[in-house]
């Protein structure tokens, strides 16, 4: 098969490799399409959870190619995404080869079923969605007087927009740094953006002169944060603007990085600290609303290109372009 593989890091080639055979239980699956993903980028780069060779790719839509024992056969054929991690606690796309090859493994028991004809580029961008799904399921139930502010315009940030607007938040802010993406940000049904580029990082009172929201008491506060850049400071500011008994829900990536802020803080205003990581148990939810009329998945997918033109994809999304929110590759 076909494969674009990290033989070192920082070093992806086109390769042919031995096709995967499905073990028992398992499905193979031949991918049609996968979104690169800012955590692939770490991947490719050098991160202990892959061992070159390695064959990336988390966010992926395809097609049940064959089946392992024990599985039924009728599923060969249909169209699928799938909750990506395995019996070892390995993942597809990390331990495990993911949708930059061609074909690959993974659980029958974890498929989840796309109607016929469903696009599947757009597909690819249900992995996300389910991050955001389940991390959306965190906060509780919903308080719709609530103001919430957003730190970050990519994938992460804009789904979480879309999805807290159609739990029936009104007042939602989102703060980032690409003119482009805060645009659809508007468009997928922000109040107000802010281009931390335009106000040097923003401090509190520089939001609450954007807003000019005039609340009362900490009169920039929020009921809910959500930090999905990965930017310490980010978080940082998050705990900054949070009303008495906000809601912080932190879903960025932060690496090495350690916390820097007042503890007290948190006491005083009993705010509420909320971290969320990965997809479990969110997959039918997130396929459920990926399918329904109307869902704007489609809107966050930039830029395709056959698998052949991996390079340029992966330079497009290394450029930070302001107006590139996904790029998908797809396999024909």
């Amino acid at each position: 098969m076909r494969a674009i593989v990290l033989t070192a890091p920082g070093r992806l080639e086109r390769r042919e490799v031995p096709t995967p055979n499905p073990p028992q239980g398992h499905v193979r699956i031949r991918t049609a399409a996968v979104g690169i993903c800012a955590t692939d980028l770490v991947m490719i780069d050098g991160n202990p959870r892959v061992k070159c060779p390695a064959i990336l790719g988390h966010e992926w839509s395809g097609f049940v190619d064959a089946v392992g024992s024990g599985v039924d056969k009728a599923l060969v054929g249909k169209a699928c995404v799938a909750e990506n991690k395995l019996e070892d606690g390995g993942e597809v796309g990390f331990e495990h080869y993911g949708g930059y090859g061609e074909f690959f493994s993974t659980r029958a028991a974890n498929l989840q079923f796309l109607p016929e004809g469903f696009d599947m580029a757009t597909a690819a961008m249900v992995e996300p969605l389910a991050v955001c799904v389940r991390a959306v399921r965190h906060l509780g139930p919903i308080n719709l007087r609530a103001g919430t502010i957003i730190f970050g315009d990519g994938p992460i940030g804009l789904l979480m927009l879309v999805l807290l607007r159609r739990a029936g938040l009104s007042w939602v802010t989102l703060v980032g740094g690409r003119r482009g993406r805060l645009a659809l940000a508007r468009e997928l049904g922000a109040r107000t953006v802010v281009n931390y580029h335009e106000l040097g990082f923003p401090q509190p009172e520089a939001i609450a002169r954007k807003e000019s929201r005039g609340r009362s008491q900490f009169h920039w506060g929020y009921e809910y944060a959500v930090e999905a850049s990965g930017s310490p400071a980010a978080t940082k500011l998050a705990l900054e603007m949070a009303n008495w008994e906000c809601k912080i829900l932190v879903i960025g990536d932060y690496g090495e990085a350690r916390a820097d802020f007042p503890w007290n803080l948190l006491l005083h205003r009993e705010l509420q600290f909320i971290g969320s990581n990965a997809s479990q148990d969110a997959w039918p939810e997130a396929v459920r609303l990926a399918t329904a009329p109307g869902f704007p998945l489609a809107r966050l997918v930039s830029a395709r290109f056959p698998a052949e033109r991996f390079a340029e994809a992966i330079d497009l999304v290394r450029s930070r372009r302001g107006d590139i929110v996904k790029v998908i590759m797809e396999w024909t």
